[in-house]
């Protein structure tokens, strides 16, 4: 695995950790964030053929 692929998928595994805390936190503002980070951390993975799956 290169090192993009690595940080990619070590980034959406932190966003979605942050994600849970921000839910289980109740910030709904910070949850919006989160899951917009989310989001464009999918799309980028998905324009460059990684497999999010990998990120488990």
């Amino acid at each position: 695995m290169d090192a993009f692929t690595t940080s990619l998928l070590n980034r959406i595994k932190d966003t979605e950790t942050d994600l849970s805390r921000a839910r289980e936190a109740g910030d709904d503002f910070l949850v919006d964030v989160e899951q917009e980070e989310l989001n464009d951390l999918h799309r980028i993975a998905a324009e460059h053929g990684v497999a999010i799956d990998m990120a488990a």
